[in-house]
């Protein structure tokens, strides 16, 4: 273990970290919203912070090693979340304890969108705005950060890269530099929220609400500025415009790279992936529309407008609402809920297993079925023309079977803390899968379920956003050995 290294790279982390204390500083001050000198202390503490630890040990030019990737990247989530939970626990007006402090915090960065705040409209603007802001961080722009800058500090990117995306096929470079991939996608990234803004902005919304919005659904985060959510604004056209970048977002960022760099959509239809998550949603709204319209919950417009809205929203895993999902008719909350758990695509902000590994799991399967009737046959898994290895399966496996038994550990967990079956189900769920929304007594806020069950599900949320693997690893002795 390279402590130097670590040290360096975390000190530099926090000292870039401190600097996105500024926007809502000037918030405040523009507001006058009395929050000015929580951001100002967050911002001096933060940065002195990551000055001690990188100022000792500044000249080390040792390479970060994979191990040390996996570390830095968990650290960094935790550790900036610590420090993220700064103006929360620092602003009198909202008398936060340190647990609602630093759930509020690891929510927004992990873009999970799971909020112990009520009475959003009466908030301080910039603590609104700080919100919004840690979900535009964490659903890509940190990362992407950190893998372009640090390189240009003699620390390499690339096992940062890896550590934070684990899953099948995700460690493919688009250009041949880590440093311009990262480029490449933060570009990406911003470009679709300025548009995403913009366009909220022509429907309608102030242009506080707008920028606000656009960071938590290009994020895919679900925090919003309003308790009503997007239903506060009562407006068609600005549920559509959340409904075409939310599904935008959830597609693999790959896709959004070659559409850009090559001047053509074909790449998309030419995804298995894609095309599996298109469907997916198309048949998940046609469902819900029409079990909205029939069972007399809307009238038809409603059905569909609220229906693929809430498809879109809860399958992409954002978590915005214009209606409360959990009090439709009890088949499709459930519904909706499973779809969030295969999530969006590997390589986008959503959370959730990712549409490929739930792709390659049904392949296998049907596999292991023509297996039975044919056993001596060989029969290879295919995603478009190009052959799956098997290695790529047993990790898809791997992770799943991790992934069920993280799930069930937690969910013992809170059932031991005294939640009921249903909360507790949800709760876990909402968390690993980085949805935020759940269902019980999490259906609309967890600033009422206990402590301790916060600090399971803000365990949960970073398992979901490191997924499973790149956190469960600091727990293997093997880790630690020289």
């Amino acid at each position: 273990m390279n402590l130097p290294v670590i040290f360096r790279i975390l000190g530099v982390l926090l000292m870039l970290f401190s600097c996105t204390q500024i926007p809502p500083l000037l918030v405040s001050y523009y507001y006058n919203d009395g929050v000015i000198y929580s951001f100002l202390t967050t911002f001096i503490l933060t940065f002195l912070s990551g000055f001690i630890l990188w100022a000792p040990v500044m000249r080390n030019k040792k390479d970060l090693k994979t191990r040390d990737g996996f570390l830095v990247v968990t650290l960094f989530w935790t550790v900036l979340g610590s420090f993220g939970s700064f103006p929360f626990m620092f602003t009198e007006s909202l008398n936060m304890s340190v647990t609602d402090s630093f759930f509020e915090s690891i929510s927004g960065l992990t873009t999970t969108g799971a909020t112990v705040l009520s009475g959003l409209d009466e908030l301080p603007r910039s603590i609104l705005y700080y919100r919004q802001q840690l979900q535009w961080l964490g659903g890509m722009g940190i990362i992407a950060i950190a893998v372009a800058i640090l390189p240009m500090l003699g620390i390499g990117g690339m096992q940062l890269y890896r550590a934070e995306s684990p899953g099948p096929i995700k460690d493919n470079k688009l250009l041949p530099r880590v440093t311009e991939t990262a480029k490449a996608l933060l570009l990406i990234y911003i470009s679709l929220t300025m548009l995403c803004a913009l366009a909220y902005f022509l429907a309608g919304m102030s242009i506080f609400d707008a920028i606000g919005h656009s960071f938590a659904t290009i994020a895919i985060g679900g925090f919003s500025t309003h308790d009503a959510s997007i239903g506060y604004f009562d407006n068609v056209g600005i549920e559509m415009i959340a409904t075409v970048f939310m599904l935008i977002s959830g597609v693999n960022f790959a896709l959004h790279f070659f559409a850009w760099e090559h001047k053509s959509l074909k790449h998309y239809f030419n995804d298995s992936e894609f095309k599996f998550y298109l469907g997916m949603l198309a048949t998940i709204a046609v469902i819900t529309v029409l079990f909205l319209f029939f069972s007399g919950t809307y009238e038809y417009k409603d059905a569909i407008f609220k229906g693929i809205f809430g498809v879109v929203s809860i399958t992409t895993t954002t978590g915005f609402s214009t209606a409360d999902f959990s009090a439709w008719p009890t088949f499709l909350p459930f519904l909706l809920f499973y779809m969030a758990i295969i999530g969006c695509c590997a390589g986008s902000t959503g959370g959730g297993m990712k549409v490929i590994r739930v792709v390659l799991i049904i392949k296998q399967g049907i596999r292991e079925i023509e297996k039975l009737i044919h056993p001596n046959a060989v029969i290879p898994i295919k995603l478009g023309s190009q052959r799956v290895p098997d290695r790529v399966l047993e990790s898809v496996w791997g992770f799943f079977s991790v992934y069920v038994m993280a799930y069930m550990a937690m969910l013992l967990a809170l059932l031991a803390v005294d939640l009921d079956i249903t909360t507790a189900f949800t709760a876990v769920g909402a968390s690993i899968n980085n949805l935020g929304p759940g269902l019980g007594d999490v259906a609309q806020n967890y600033g009422d379920i206990p402590d301790a069950a916060k600090w399971i599900l803000c365990l949960g949320m970073l398992l979901g956003r490191l997924e499973v693997f790149t956190l469960l690893v600091l727990l293997s002795p093997h880790f630690w050995r020289n």
